[in-house]
């Protein structure tokens, strides 16, 4: 009678294949040569990391000291993560700054997968996206206002705009990964929320039309980040079995697998709930204005597209080819780069060097904790004064983030430079800031901040 057991001394790790493949074996009676044959034809195949880093292009020059260590972080990381097996090719963008450990992939950086979703190069910000809506002539001051009433930034959730459209919620109970009470409460009750961090309610004015428009920036709040907790976990167990010398964050899962198949799903199911949350902000400010829909479009920058077999996952990048926007309307593109500057509206091409792929924004050289200390001395007052001078800046907690402000990001203007040389989409036109909201430093005032500070303060 063949065990697991047996197996594991055969050198084979536990795995779900082990019960088929132990019922066969002792159903034929297999043992010795004919036992070890047949477990080679059903045990997976295991898939080493490459020797070297497959080559990939560089869209990214350094033009200062901090760019210059930044670069080579991310040299560093992408020559580590082109060793994953499974990739066939990759680019980083002018943006592009490390996150993570050695090897993982860059903010900014794109990789072509073979038949593999890597959750850890989407990572938790699934559909990290932008969607603009044109007011017309509305006064920008005016759609700010109503955008802040409308809004919500930080923490939790809110019940204004719980009522999932009945197709997506049948789209979820169909799925495996959100057949759950969790992630159908977690996506009723985000929609409307925009998150913290970099994410953004932005207001400005064409500079083609004159018109005013707003640009909202957020990912898929907790039903992606339950994506992907679930989706590492799944990767993992793949890993382990065919290909255990893979770093743990480059894990994958076979598309063509029954998982891979879901997953994929969830992914577009993902897709479609971040659009929605974008527009039902959008749709709630304008009502609030009582004003007209001019126009509109968005498009992701953190995804996984797909083309025939190969899976483009794009770290903080955005998308120019039509081939990976189902939804484009007139191949324009939207890029950020932060709040005193525009907001670009591109078009783009693919080629050999951008993989179809352009910036999603200015990206930082330090992290944010190294760009506080670096600007100590000054009050976080004095600083938010001198960098947000002429526009209309507001933190939905009220408490000033200043590792959002200007500084905190790269030269926007040499991002721009580094697009028109690389070849990464023309600009069409841009739209030049009047204000913008954040979620400032929220955290200040959660429920446990609280707590931990009234207990510090007490008197022993």
């Amino acid at each position: 009678m063949i065990t697991g057991q047996e197996l594991i001394e055969l050198g084979y790790r536990p795995s779900k294949w082990f019960k088929a493949a132990i019922e066969h074996a002792n159903q034929h009676q297999l043992a010795g040569e004919a036992l070890a044959a047949y477990l080679a034809t059903v045990a997976p195949a295991i898939v080493d990391p490459f020797e070297q880093p497959l080559p990939f292009h560089q869209n990214i020059k350094a033009e200062t000291n901090d760019e210059i260590a930044n670069v080579h972080q991310v040299v560093a990381t992408m020559n580590e993560l082109m060793k994953t097996p499974t990739l066939v090719k990759g680019v980083v963008m002018p943006d592009a700054c490390p996150t993570g450990g050695l090897g993982q992939i860059p903010v900014g950086g794109v990789v072509a997968a073979r038949n593999a979703i890597h959750p850890a190069m989407h990572s938790a910000d699934i559909c990290c996206s932008v969607m603009m809506t044109n007011f017309g002539k509305q006064d920008p001051k005016a759609v700010l206002d109503a955008a802040n009433a409308v809004t919500h930034f930080g923490g939790g959730g809110r019940l204004e705009y719980s009522d999932l459209p009945q197709e997506l919620e049948a789209r979820m109970r169909a799925n495996s990964f959100f057949n759950n009470q969790a992630s159908l409460q977690i996506a009723k009750s985000h929609l409307g929320t925009q998150g913290d961090g970099n994410h953004f309610l932005f207001v400005g004015i064409s500079q083609q039309t004159g018109d005013t428009m707003m640009v909202t920036h957020h990912g898929s709040r907790g039903l992606g980040a339950n994506l992907y907790t679930q989706g590492m976990k799944v990767a993992e167990l793949f890993r382990k079995d065919i290909s255990p010398l893979t770093l743990a964050k480059n894990a994958w899962i076979p598309y063509d697998t029954q998982e891979g198949q879901a997953y994929w799903e969830a992914l577009q199911i993902v897709r479609d709930w971040t659009k929605l949350n974008h527009t039902t902000i959008h749709d709630a400010t304008l009502e609030k204005l009582h004003g007209n829909l001019v126009n509109r479009f968005w498009n992701e920058h953190n995804f996984v597209f797909k083309e025939g077999d190969l899976f483009y996952h794009a770290k903080g990048a955005t998308p120019l080819d039509d081939k990976f926007v189902p939804d484009s309307q007139d191949g324009l593109r939207l890029i950020p780069l932060n709040m005193s500057m525009p907001v670009l509206i591109v078009k783009g091409q693919t080629t050999a060097t951008n993989l179809g792929f352009a910036p999603h924004g200015a990206g930082r050289n330090v992290s944010r904790s190294a760009h506080k200390r670096a600007k100590a001395g000054k009050t976080i007052e004095e600083i938010f004064a001198a960098e947000t001078a002429g526009l209309d800046i507001r933190f939905f907690s009220k408490h000033i983030d200043i590792s959002e402000l200007p500084s905190a990001y790269k030269d926007a203007h040499a991002v721009k430079r580094q697009m028109q040389e690389f070849g990464l989409g023309e600009v069409v036109d841009e739209i030049m800031p009047y204000g913008c909201i954040m979620a400032g430093d929220w955290e200040i005032d959660a429920p446990w901040r609280k707590k931990k500070n009234k207990a510090i303060q007490a008197p022993l």
